[in-house]
């Protein structure tokens, strides 16, 4: 299961560094600067937790049980915030407490994470 996560946290920051140079080439006709912010934000928060999937693989693959609940954590947390945000900055409509949602897991991820480092 946790080359699941490896796997998983490498095509996320594959996926981040492709949308960051359309990001960069493509959208800046289509959007206001607002909204361009709201963009820069939700690739910021893929690339970090693409790395933080990376790390929970690692941690699972010795042992560590909380390690698996982080890495569902973040990858949840990071579909749901992301998604909901690059939503929001391309249709101009909001999915209410979805993004608030997946940050709350995002953040789970962490806790998990450092109790997983803490544990053993």
């Amino acid at each position: 299961m946790y080359r699941l996560w490896i796997i998983t946290g490498a095509l996320a920051g594959l996926i981040a560094v492709g949308l960051s140079a359309w990001a960069a080439h493509g959208l800046p006709a289509r959007l206001d600067a607002a909204r361009m912010a709201a963009v820069q934000n939700a690739l910021t928060m893929q690339g970090w937790h693409a790395l933080a999937l990376l790390i929970a693989g690692l941690m699972a693959e010795r042992g560590r049980r909380l390690a698996h609940g982080a890495a569902a954590a973040f990858l949840a947390g990071m579909i749901l915030f992301c998604g909901a945000v690059w939503f929001g900055a391309l249709s101009r409509q909001s999915l209410g407490p979805v993004a608030p949602s997946g940050g709350v897991l995002l953040m789970l991820g962490w806790a998990l994470l450092a109790l997983a480092a803490l544990r053993r």
